[in-house]
């Protein structure tokens, strides 16, 4: 395993990091992940990943509302991980009640609730990185910042960051946060893969500039860039959230996936792989987020860091991209 420093924080962070949400109580009525495993199920999948050298592990409130949080504080406590030597993120913003006026957002209430919340289901006494999901257009920037500030310093997180957001609201809060003395994000988690690579434009040469950590969701563009367009999986059959995600862009997207499988089979590699090798051969990315319902799928992204590719490969990768729409979700 190879580390790195968390942006411009003195943490160490292995390069691959676990996305929990593949983790939780399976089912459409508990979540966006219907295909998540249980404790039970995924024990072999984490303990691989731990032995392989991975510290950091990337959750959220949300994910199968509260239980990826809960699995994520079993696993930890099952094999004894020393809370110093780990790094865990989890998220606040999206719906958790579902009806209820204050059970959503960034406000101060929700923050201060939600992180209690959290550290609760993952059975720990602080996050090291706290992180809004999205910005919450219907409260104050001022209030968000003042908010995960006090979180910090009252020590239920060491760090806070944000997920998907537009480059002028992320340059608008670390401005908001210099000012007033508060603190500022140290990490950016945008949507980052062969099929989207939008972010190239504005926020990740933003990122590069504030020396902040680059964590991409979805580096794999949700498992269309580890099979042949059109491989039918348990996901697939599944996930709905793929298709919502990618489903508008497929014409722009099937010549990508299968130039890029093309390219691994010339190379002995498997499609995962080589979409991996390719996102760490960029040097602002500190760790993709590695979705996962299988140990060989941890076996795989970690074995990518030993494959360097050089800039021909890159270029051949890349060559038929063309813009994509992105949105405030995506």
């Amino acid at each position: 395993m190879e580390y790195t420093k968390f942006g411009n924080t003195g943490m160490d962070v292995s390069r691959i990091c676990l996305g929990m949400m593949s983790f939780g109580k399976p089912g459409k009525e508990n979540g966006l992940f219907p295909w998540a495993k249980t404790f039970d199920e995924g024990k072999d999948i984490f303990k691989k990943a731990i032995d392989l050298g991975i510290n950091y592990f990337d959750t959220a409130n949300v994910y199968q509302l509260g239980t990826s949080e809960k699995v994520t504080g079993q696993f930890i406590k099952e094999y004894g991980l020393n809370r110093d030597d780990i790094v865990v993120a989890t998220k606040v913003d999206m719906e958790m009640r579902e009806g209820h006026p204050n059970g959503h957002g960034l406000s101060r209430k929700e923050i201060l609730s939600e992180i209690d919340h959290s550290l609760e289901r993952l059975q720990m006494d602080y996050v090291d990185v706290y992180q809004i999901h999205r910005l919450d257009p219907n409260t104050p920037m001022e209030e968000i910042m003042e908010a995960l500030h006090d979180v910090v310093k009252s020590g239920k997180a060491r760090y806070i960051g944000c997920s998907t957001i537009w480059a002028w609201q992320l340059e608008r809060m670390q401005q908001i946060a210099e000012r007033h003395g508060w603190t500022e994000f140290a990490s950016i988690q945008p949507q980052y893969n062969l099929l989207m690579r939008e972010e190239e434009r504005e926020i990740l040469p933003l990122a590069q500039d504030r020396k902040m950590a680059v964590v991409p969701w979805s580096p794999l563009a949700g498992g269309l860039c580890a099979h042949p367009w059109g491989t039918v999986t348990h996901r697939t059959q599944n996930d709905d959230v793929t298709p919502m995600v990618f489903g508008k862009d497929a014409a722009l997207n099937k010549p990508i996936v299968d130039n890029l499988e093309k390219i691994a089979k010339e190379h002995g590699r498997s499609m995962a792989q080589e979409s991996l090798a390719w996102m760490l051969s960029k040097p602002f990315i500190t760790a993709p987020i590695v979705g996962t319902s299988a140990v060989k799928h941890i076996e795989e992204a970690v074995s990518a860091l030993d494959i360097k590719l050089d800039d021909d490969e890159i270029k051949s990768l890349e060559a038929p991209y063309q813009p994509h729409t992105k949105t405030d979700a995506f």
